[in-house]
């Protein structure tokens, strides 16, 4: 069986960033794939459950409602190894173009205050396992060290 393609790509020499994971064809569309990158995989910690949890809740929420992306947008949420997310818009992409969207997602996750969307029993399955205060440390971060100041070396997965 052969690897799929995130599984080829090397984890020991990837950095935080935004990266295009792969490009599909759904009918006469391209549904382009994002690795939001937030931790450096096997070498710094993972994110915890509540905080990725948190950060789900809102990304999704800014994303479904933003006036450009809301109705590009096909699916945010967590990678299992919970060291960033994926992003899949309709559309055909290059990780440079999501970068202005990408500081305006993490700047509304950082600056965010109130309830947390969706965080209630009737609304989610664990609404118990969220974190906003560190959602908002991640978010913060993610912003200021990668974002803010993005490279090529942040946009092009490694060889």
């Amino acid at each position: 069986m052969e690897k799929i393609t995130s599984f080829t790509i090397n984890h020991l020499t990837l950095l935080p960033g935004i990266y295009v994971s792969r490009k599909d064809s759904a009918g006469n569309c391209v549904v382009t794939t994002f690795d939001i990158r937030m931790t450096r995989p096997n070498a710094e910690p993972v994110m915890n459950t509540a905080e990725v949890h948190t950060i789900e809740h809102l990304g999704a929420t800014f994303l479904r409602n933003h006036p450009d992306y809301a109705s590009k947008t096909l699916y945010f949420g967590p990678m299992g190894c919970r060291t960033g997310f994926y992003l899949l818009l309709s559309g055909d992409y290059s990780s440079k173009d999501i970068v202005p969207l990408m500081q305006e997602m993490f700047a509304f996750i950082r600056d965010f205050e109130g309830d947390v969307p969706g965080a209630a029993a009737r609304d989610c399955g664990n609404y118990l396992d969220m974190n906003l205060p560190m959602a908002k440390y991640l978010a913060k971060r993610f912003l200021e060290e990668v974002l803010e100041n993005i490279t090529e070396e942040h946009l092009i997965y490694p060889e």
